[in-house]
């Protein structure tokens, strides 16, 4: 390493050495001595010390660093044998490929509705003193013994569920998916809604203008219907809990022309709904979320939407007389005309069939 030395050295060295005289000027270079000038000739370096200031714990310094070894690119997987390869993996812990290819998936809800619960026929309008209402309370009761097992074993899982409280919570989940999807606003809406009740709610919403409102509840939701099953294995449990909803609602659907095709903005409605609730319970961050509604089949079908047409005006027909008349005397008249000129009514009578505009 090369030492530098500065101009106060070179002046101290220059008194002690004997031979030089000692003047008042400052020394020039050309008077100094020749092993002096040699050392201010010397040129100056910049460079970190790469030395370590403490020389304790060298051999554990040196430890820390670790030898890499650089693949060789230029090496091509031809040339390799079956052997050295491995060996190879062997050494660096990498499982043999398989022949077969295995993806992972998630099963993030199931695909329907386990052990539907059957609605009895005439809720909402039949009393309980009425034999028919008997008999629907009696059902009830028999159906009860699994529902309170089901519920059980949902609270092994969430300790806090309670079958009197998750009435409103599933309301407000009833009320916030059907929001989002009057909206359109499919990102929101599927922290409410399972995987399958996505594509059915928002199937037919494009070019379409929906009005929604929950007004109120004639009868506080209610718990009917609660099952749990397992998919694949034991460990992996779903649960359903099937809520009966007794509302007043307002839904107006308008097409893409703004005109209305169900419904009314005006008109308010009693709605009876039996809807299905669904949670993965093995999964600790698990929500309740939308899954189907039940419709009876004692149920009278739906309506279907008007379908809207564009009609385009036909054209007068005594404008049709007078063509037809001018061909015939042109006819007699012997005179020879080309057939596109003869046949110019045609188009005239395609246009006035209807077309659909949807």
């Amino acid at each position: 390493m090369e030492k530098l030395m500065s101009a106060k050295t070179c002046l101290k060295l220059l008194q002690v050495m004997p031979g030089v005289q000692q003047a008042a000027t400052p020394v020039s270079l050309g008077a100094l001595a020749p092993p002096v000038h040699n050392l201010l000739q010397m040129q100056q370096v910049r460079h970190r010390q790469t030395k370590h200031w403490q020389p304790e714990f060298k051999r554990l310094r040196k430890q820390k660093f670790v030898k890499m070894e650089i693949p060789n690119l230029r090496e091509k997987q031809e040339d390799i044998s079956k052997e050295e390869m491995r060996s190879r993996m062997k050494e660096r812990g990498v499982l043999p490929p398989r022949p077969w290819m295995e993806r992972p998936f998630h099963i993030s809800c199931t695909g329907g509705i386990f052990e539907a619960y059957v609605p009895p026929e005439g809720d909402g309008k039949k009393s309980i003193i009425s034999t028919s209402g008997a008999k629907q309370k009696l059902e009830f009761l028999e159906k009860k013994s699994k529902s309170l097992m089901a519920v059980r074993k949902i609270r092994s899982y969430e300790e806090s569920f309670s079958t009197d409280d998750f009435g409103a919570e599933a309301q407000d989940i009833y009320i916030q998916a059907h929001t989002h999807m009057a909206a359109k606003e499919k990102y929101k809406i599927r922290e409410f809604v399972s995987e399958r009740c996505y594509p059915e709610m928002m199937h037919n919403v494009k070019d379409k203008t929906i009005r929604w409102k929950f007004l109120q509840s004639l009868e506080p939701p209610r718990v009917v219907h609660a099952r749990v099953t397992e998919v694949i294995t034991k460990e992996n449990q779903f649960a359903q809990v099937t809520v009966r909803f007794h509302s007043q609602q307002m839904l107006a659907i308008y097409d893409r022309f703004g005109r209305l095709m169900h419904g009314s903005e005006i008109l308010t409605k009693d709605v009876l709904e039996y809807v299905v609730f669904e949670k993965h319970i093995s999964n600790e961050y698990g929500k309740w979320r939308l899954h189907d509604k039940i419709i009876p089949d004692w149920l009278p079908p739906r309506q279907p939407a008007p379908i809207t047409y564009r009609l385009i005006e036909e054209e007068e027909e005594p404008a049709k007389e007078l063509v037809a008349g001018e061909e015939s005397k042109q006819l007699e008249a012997g005179s020879e005309q080309p057939k596109e000129q003869l046949q110019l009514a045609s188009p005239a009578e395609s246009r006035s069939k209807p077309s659909l505009a949807i």
